[in-house]
């Protein structure tokens, strides 16, 4: 049983910064990505960023480039996404998610996770 718990999620004003965090506990992989998605109210749930846990490579979305850092402690299995300069649409439930069948590319869909976290809202004012 893979347990994945979002934390760090709140409510700032634009400009602004906060750090997600998701911890991992149950089964461990050897290999796998680490990923944050978002979903907006009335939108579908879109891919952030990923890492992999080996080897540290990552992949971002154009529209957070620059501004969010993805991380992660594999001592301590933990994942981390630092986001700068937060805007009014960064605004939806933010969620960590482990892609355990793939450890070549990092991939983008929501399909390609198979292991999700419950999501902590994030919520940015203008």
């Amino acid at each position: 049983q893979v347990q994945l718990i979002e934390s760090g999620g709140g409510l700032v004003q634009a400009g602004g910064s906060l750090r997600l965090s998701c911890s991992v506990s149950g089964r461990t992989f050897g290999s796998y990505a680490m990923a944050w998605f978002r979903q907006a109210p009335g939108k579908e749930r879109e891919f952030v960023a990923a890492i992999k846990r080996s080897g540290g490579s990552t992949r971002y979305a154009d529209f957070v480039k620059g501004r969010f850092t993805i991380s992660k402690e594999n001592a301590k299995t933990m994942l981390y996404l630092q986001m700068n300069d937060l805007k009014p649409e960064d605004t939806a439930i933010y969620y960590c998610a482990i892609d355990s069948r793939n450890t070549i590319i990092l991939r983008s869909r929501p399909s390609d996770y198979d292991y999700w976290g419950q999501g902590t809202q994030v919520t940015v004012s203008s």
